[in-house]
């Protein structure tokens, strides 16, 4: 794995993985990070790596069982072994957010008891703005919101074969544990 520069805003940090595995154990770390309520918003195109880090993440928060992408089913739900939840959801086949709706969603987001992931977030959108979320990029009140909010946008790229780009916000790179 490759941390590439900060990108020229300050708000963004990329990380290069080279193989699946790689990508795994970013999620791991990241699970560290993340604490009840956080909901996790993963970008990217087909291919590009969501389900692999999703699965990290779900193993660093201590998920045993198999994690596949819930494209069919929309919703995964894991318990947790304290009790609390680990939820991905995945909006591939969800046209808008009344959709979103129809199923259920709110139960799912910003739960104050889980962990939440939500692959194709964009479908969403409006669902997932918080008052945190809407100061500008690189500002100080974007960067203080980025390590408190409980939005954590992070976009995945695939580069190559092998080669995965996920870009996540520069401040959760600089929280302790990280």
């Amino acid at each position: 794995m490759t941390t590439l520069p900060i990108e020229p805003d300050n708000a963004w940090q990329a990380l290069l993985t080279t193989s699946e595995s790689e990508t795994e154990a970013v999620g791991r770390c990241l699970a560290g990070l993340l604490s009840p309520g956080c909901v996790v918003a993963l970008h990217g195109d087909l291919g590009a790596g969501k389900t692999v880090l999703t699965r990290g993440i779900a193993r660093g928060l201590g998920i045993t069982e198999p994690v596949t992408s819930p494209t069919f089913t929309i919703v995964q739900e894991y318990r947790r072994a304290d009790g609390t939840w680990f939820f991905h959801l995945d909006m591939y086949r969800i046209r808008n957010e009344d959709d979103a709706l129809a199923f259920g969603i709110e139960e799912f987001l910003f739960a104050p008891d889980a962990v939440t992931v939500v692959e194709w977030p964009e479908r969403i959108a409006g669902l997932l703005e918080t008052p945190s979320q809407k100061h500008a990029p690189g500002s100080a009140r974007a960067e203080s919101a980025v390590t408190t909010s409980a939005l954590v946008p992070l976009w995945l790229e695939h580069v190559s074969d092998q080669e995965r780009r996920i870009r996540l916000p520069a401040a959760w790179c600089a929280r302790p544990g990280a």
